[in-house]
């Protein structure tokens, strides 16, 4: 292992690069093949990698990144990203969230103690908070010409293999059966069901 004045420690630095102007908070740990680009902003008891690329983000304290893609993204504390999540620009990842594992977001707000834990593409969205995003989950957010936002309220929970065709509004305390393609906004406290019937 290598420390660094600043608390930092890498266990094995020749794998790594680090930008000129990345800032570290204390105890944080780097580890193999992990890299750091532009202007990076990580704060206290991270640990980055191993695996890892990270350009132009900011990490809050106690963040967790595992064999991961974090381009020009906030997150906030005590947040686990990956193994193999891709945050692409403009994503905001509240505190105490997971984001798991082939889970890609892009351009969206996550909003505290939501997960989206595994399969998952999350695009020009805004999600609540203690959401969760079953596996295999789509926002359908470009119609061939336009991009088109989904937003997530409180407590909302979908199923797996949900397609959510934007422009949606789910609302608060909303559970989407698995399966489903939803194409219309669902109110509060629903459950809304699209799919065919099986045949045996």
């Amino acid at each position: 292992n290598y420390w660094m004045d600043e608390g930092v420690t890498f266990t094995d630095p020749s794998s790594c690069t680090i930008s000129e102007s990345c800032t570290f908070g204390k105890d944080v740990l780097i580890e193999p093949q992990t890299h750091l680009r532009g202007k990076c902003k990580v704060g206290n008891s991270c640990l980055l990698g191993p695996g890892t690329l990270l350009k132009d983000v900011e990490l809050g304290d106690r963040v967790k990144v595992l064999h991961s893609v974090i381009d020009n993204s906030k997150v906030d504390h005590d947040v686990f990203i990956g193994p193999f999540t891709h945050l692409r620009p403009q994503s905001t990842i509240s505190s105490h969230c997971r984001i798991g594992n082939f889970v890609e977001i892009k351009k969206s707000h996550i909003g505290e103690r939501t997960k989206v834990n595994h399969l998952s593409y999350i695009g020009d969205s805004q999600l609540g908070s203690k959401v969760n995003i079953g596996a295999g989950t789509i926002t359908a957010n470009y119609d061939g010409r336009n991009k088109h936002q989904t937003r997530i309220g409180d407590n909302t929970k979908t199923g797996a293999n949900s397609v959510l065709v934007a422009p949606i509004v789910l609302g608060k305390d909303v559970t989407v059966g698995a399966g489903s393609t939803l194409t219309k906004n669902v109110p509060n406290g629903s459950l809304a069901i699209s799919r065919s019937k099986q045949l045996i």
